[in-house]
């Protein structure tokens, strides 16, 4: 039972794992329905609530290769990690406490841990690399829903998906996925620091698309972190940042060593003036910062990196000539307390054993990751999402995004969903959040708690109650 104010709330918790099974046939002859992996998920449902009433949401976290560890335990669960924050990390142990803001509150919560993440891994005999790739985890992860919801007599139910980086890629095929395979229609799509065209976050020769793109959150960190903009407000320094970003700067790159002297040196000087980065750098890179380059740049004089998650987060190198830092700060931040918390929770409250080590990243799930189906092109669900809209024009999308995220940065997401093929009366059904913070912007208590209402209003506005 957890209390909220004035309220008790008092759930079911469920954590176990459940058996993914495939219709086998051998020369057109049917070999039986037959064990291939087993999804670890955790379940919270309200007690006494009405199924057809009660809001449901499934949600998972990225990678690929993440567990759901982050929005578990930082964000929409009803217990919380106690972290701390940039500047003011808590020592280990760390602490567990309730969630006061948790979305219980407003839906039931279903955290699933993909094939190989978590406590998830496939049965004796079946390769788990099958399931690292785009379609069989959008199949995979899909059966989850798929039986979790007829188990549990949901199918009538408000339904939702919540996913954080990957995780929105994941989320935005699940909701064209979930319709075409087996009819299940959702009220929302809730996307955290969300990437649904790679082709705006991948530096790649001859793809200039992301220098423009990241520009407004390297000028957000330079204010931040006092380099640039002193005086000047943060929406001021993004508005700056963003009027040259639409126009100005792609324009210049777009012309190459056609661009005359003149103008390439305005373009170095209002590069150097939004990024606090040298004007002299600028010029040997060639107008084109790449971000891990950044995070070593950008503090370099203070002989200090920042993060690529959150760049709030600031960092020792063993070696502060080097051209790109040799961790991220901001993850090597939040791991140890999660990790932590959540294996003290399974355990000790939840009271699931399980003696496998709990994947919260695995390694071999995002170093062979297939992106087969988009070979020779960059990956994007942009238009997976836009076709379940068109279908189910109910379909709500509630978009979060930090400010100082340099993993998914906030104006590449605004690019992409400015270019999402719907008719006009749809666009209204996108709406989209901002935070002072980074990719995990819970992180940040004032955004946690400000997240948390705008995650609760939508899932009441979009569930047609």
């Amino acid at each position: 039972m957890l209390t909220v104010g004035r309220r008790k709330l008092k759930y079911t918790a469920t954590a176990g794992r459940i058996v993914l099974r495939q219709e086998v046939l051998t020369d057109g002859k049917f070999d039986g329905h037959l064990p291939k992996a087993e999804v670890f998920l955790t379940a919270y449902t309200l007690d006494g609530a009405d199924a057809g009433e009660r809001p449901v949401t499934f949600a998972f976290n990225g990678g690929p290769g993440s567990s759901s560890i982050w929005l578990h335990l930082g964000l929409l669960g009803p217990r919380r990690v106690v972290s701390g924050d940039a500047g003011e990390l808590a020592p280990p142990p760390y602490g567990l406490v309730d969630n006061a803001e948790t979305l219980l509150q407003h839906s039931d919560l279903v955290f699933i841990d993909p094939v190989s993440t978590g406590y998830s891994r496939a049965v004796e005999g079946e390769k788990p690399g099958e399931y690292h790739g785009f379609t069989r985890d959008l199949e995979s992860v899909g059966e989850v829903i798929r039986l979790w919801t007829a188990r549990n007599g949901r199918w009538m139910s408000p339904k939702f998906l919540a996913g954080e980086s990957y995780g929105t890629t994941r989320a935005a095929g699940l909701a064209a996925h979930l319709q075409e395979r087996y009819g299940m229609y959702l009220n929302g799509v809730m996307l955290i620091s969300a990437v649904l065209e790679f082709g705006t976050i991948v530096f790649s020769p001859g793809n200039d698309l992301p220098y423009s793109l990241f520009l407004p959150s390297y000028a957000a960190l330079a204010h931040y972190h006092g380099v640039a903009g002193e005086g000047r407000s943060l929406e001021d320094v993004l508005a700056d940042a963003e009027e040259f970003a639409a126009g100005p700067y792609p324009q210049a790159l777009a012309q190459g060593n056609r661009l005359p002297a003149e103008e390439r040196a305005a373009v170095v000087t209002r590069l150097a003036a939004l990024t606090g980065l040298s004007e002299d750098y600028v010029d040997r890179v060639d107008l084109r910062i790449e971000h891990t380059r950044f995070f070593s740049e950008l503090l370099r004089s203070r002989r200090l990196v920042v993060g690529r998650l959150d760049g709030r987060f600031t960092g020792w190198d063993p070696d502060f000539g080097r051209e790109r830092p040799l961790e991220d700060p901001s993850f090597s931040a939040i791991i140890g307390p999660y990790t932590a918390a959540l294996n003290h929770y399974l355990r000790a409250e939840l009271e699931y054993e399980n003696d496998l080590p709990y994947e919260f990243l695995s390694q071999d799930a995002n170093k062979d990751w297939s992106f087969k189906e988009f070979e020779n092109d960059h990956v994007t669900v942009a238009g997976k999402l836009a076709d379940a809209m068109r279908a189910n024009p109910h379909l709500k999308v509630h978009v979060g995004s930090g400010h100082y995220d340099c993993a998914t940065p906030y104006y590449a997401t605004e690019y992409t969903l400015g270019r999402l093929q719907l008719p006009p009366e749809l666009v209204p059904n996108v709406e989209v959040r901002y935070y002072p913070a980074g990719h995990m912007m819970y992180v940040h208590d004032a955004s946690r708690r400000q997240q948390a209402k705008d995650l609760a209003a939508f899932i009441h506005g979009a569930s047609n109650r």
